[in-house]
């Protein structure tokens, strides 16, 4: 049994991860100012930290074996009005955090990053070898943030591995999106279904593209939190390894609302609206060096069970 500080684990994947690690009979500390957060998000089992990972230092101690950081802001809009809450959050605040971890002697690190560090593909499938060009502040604030990792691994031993999602879905038993404002396109349909919003918009439907809306890599929230307990294993003193995780394939908007109609028997209206500005038409990450390194293949890949999972989850939330 080892013990793990689980920062942003009152969110939706951290809290899936803290999830996953006590079921995997680990101490789990959660550290989560709840400012996009949730209190029921945390998982019964851990202890919980309200606070920031500016923070961290009164919480780490020689007693822990590792840290799982999640905790950032991550809403692309805002990044680019906003830019100095990313910069402030996200890279000083990660700063603050690996200083605490030298401090107090924990050397292992997860890191949640994400596909925003590639900006615009030049070729898809994405591998970790891609040009990094991020197009927001979102994307740019995590890829300081891995370069400010391997600069600790390189200077003081680290050992961390950073893991970049492309979208993520579905749920896992009571844990599940509780965006606020929601932006993920799974949620948004559900939304649709329920009456609570008139239509779900489709933005373009002249990409080149199959059925001419853009396509995205999904992957199940639970898969993405089995590859993080195989990171932890994986991670060697003095090393940064980087891994995208995605299924490889993937679904375009249309393919999302017809998914979540044959789940939910229910109609979805769809209104075509212009492109939005920086949607490529095509997302989809290689994962070959995650099955190499990390030995891990996605359990979930279908479309139609990540919705359902998802569902499941909207349902009990708004109490139908």
């Amino acid at each position: 049994m080892s013990k793990y500080l689980v920062t942003g684990g009152a969110g939706y994947v951290g809290s899936v991860v803290a999830a996953h690690l006590l079921e995997a009979g680990h101490q789990v500390t959660v550290l989560d100012d709840l400012s996009t957060g949730f209190r029921e998000g945390v998982p019964a089992g851990a202890e919980f930290v309200e606070g920031r990972i500016q923070e961290a230092g009164k919480v780490l101690d020689g007693s822990f074996d590792g840290v799982l950081h999640f905790a950032a802001s991550s809403q692309v809009g805002e990044s680019v009005v906003d830019p100095e809450k990313y910069w402030r959050n996200n890279v000083a605040g990660s700063l603050e955090l690996i200083t605490a971890m030298r401090a107090a002697g924990v050397r292992k690190l997860v890191f949640s990053s994400t596909a925003a560090v590639y900006g615009e593909p030049e070729v898809v499938p994405i591998a970790e070898t891609a040009r990094t060009s991020p197009t927001n502040t979102y994307g740019a604030s995590k890829l300081a943030m891995d370069h400010m990792i391997t600069s600790e691994a390189v200077a003081h031993g680290l050992a961390a591995v950073s893991l970049r999602y492309f979208n993520v879905a579905g749920a896992y038993g009571a844990y599940g999106e509780r965006h606020d404002p929601e932006s993920h396109l799974i949620p948004l349909v559900f939304q649709a279904a329920l009456g609570q919003r008139p239509h779900i918009a489709v933005f373009g439907d002249d990409y080149p593209t199959p059925d001419g809306t853009c396509i995205r890599d999904y992957i199940h929230v639970a898969d993405l939190a089995d590859a993080h307990l195989l990171a932890l294993d994986a991670a060697k003193p003095g090393e940064h390894l980087i891994c995208n995780l995605g299924n490889g394939s993937g679904f375009s908007v249309r393919e999302v609302i017809e998914s979540v109609k044959r789940v939910t028997g229910r109609e979805i209206p769809v209104q075509v609206a212009a492109r939005r500005a920086g949607d490529p038409a095509v997302l989809v990450a290689s994962a070959e060096r995650a099955h190499e390194a990390l030995g891990w293949t996605p359990r979930r890949p279908n479309l139609d069970d990540i919705v359902a999972d998802a569902w499941k989850f909207t349902l009990e939330k708004n109490g139908k």
